[in-house]
Order: structure tokens, then sequence, then C-alpha cells
């Protein structure tokens, strides 16, 4: 069955590897509709087919204009997914992934007060209110924390003082 929703149309590799005009354009086209990390709208340039010395230079340039922003795309990276209910393992896993500076990645996880009660809730909101007894379900509640991205010091919070993970 046919797809009713209209796609897109794919865009062509730029006509002009060289051309810093138009590398901007398509930049500025993709911040207007999300934000982007430095590395990950380099990448996006680069395999549109322009130039990497071309877009090196216009990262610069959008970063000294303040379009293009690593700790402000961090900050709002964390909030986003912490809201989500992930940890901070995995956040950090996926802003390495677009290339955001460690540093920065740090500060912008440190802006969560507390992922303790973080992971409570999320465990909570998923398993309900009453902590597991048989350790067979401490066990499943500790895995699904685990790939949310929550560290074992966390999980062993959210699921009771007497839990110990093996890994």
């Amino acid at each position: 069955m046919p797809s009713l929703r209209k796609r897109a149309p794919r865009r062509s590799p730029a006509a002009d590897p060289q051309d810093a005009a138009a590398a901007e354009l398509v930049a500025v086209a993709l911040l207007a509709r999300r934000d982007f990390a430095s590395g990950e709208l380099s990448s996006k340039l680069r395999e549109r087919g322009f130039d990497p010395a071309v877009v090196q230079d216009l990262i610069e340039r959008l970063r000294a204009r303040r379009l293009l922003n690593d700790e402000r795309y961090a900050g709002h990276f964390v909030q986003y997914h912490s809201t989500r209910g992930q940890g901070p393992v995995r956040i950090r896993r996926d802003l390495e992934a677009v290339g955001v500076d460690s540093a920065l990645i740090d500060a912008a996880l440190e802006s969560v007060a507390d992922w303790a009660a973080l992971a409570r809730d999320v465990r909570r909101r998923r398993f309900g209110p009453k902590a597991p007894q048989v350790w067979r379900e401490k066990g499943r509640q500790a895995r699904f924390l685990q790939y949310r991205g929550f560290s074992n010091d966390h999980i062993r919070t959210a699921l009771g003082p007497d839990f110990e993970m093996d890994s």
C-alpha cells in the first residue's frame, strides 16, 4: 500500500563543492529546522558534497555568529533526553557520537540535579510504586534502567539498598 504522505525530493549533491555561499544556504536551512552540534552539521554538509575546507571555514563563521553553539546544543539535548527518562551514560554516548566535546558534555550533565531521583521516577513509572521483592524482577528492572543509561549507583538507589549488580 503506497504511503499517503508526500516525501521531500532528494537533493542532489552540491554543484560546486567549493561554493561557500551554497554551503551556507544549506547550513542555515538545516539550522532553521533544529539545532545541530558542529560535528553533526559538518558531516551533513560533507555528505552533500561540499569540500571539507569550505565546511570547516563555514562552521567557524557560524560559531562566530552564534548560529551554531555546541554548549547550547548539549544543554538542550540533556534537558530533553533526561525528561524522557534517559540516564547520563546513554546521553553522554549519544553526545559523543555527534562530536560534542567531553567538557561540554560534563557541564551539561551537571545541570541535572539528581540522576538517582530520575532513575527512581523512571522505575516507578514503568513498573509501579511497589519496589521489587524477587531477585528475578530486580534483575529485569535493573536491566531496563541500565538500557536507559543509568549507572550502577543510580540503579542501586532506584531498586533499594540491598540490591547489588554483578556487572
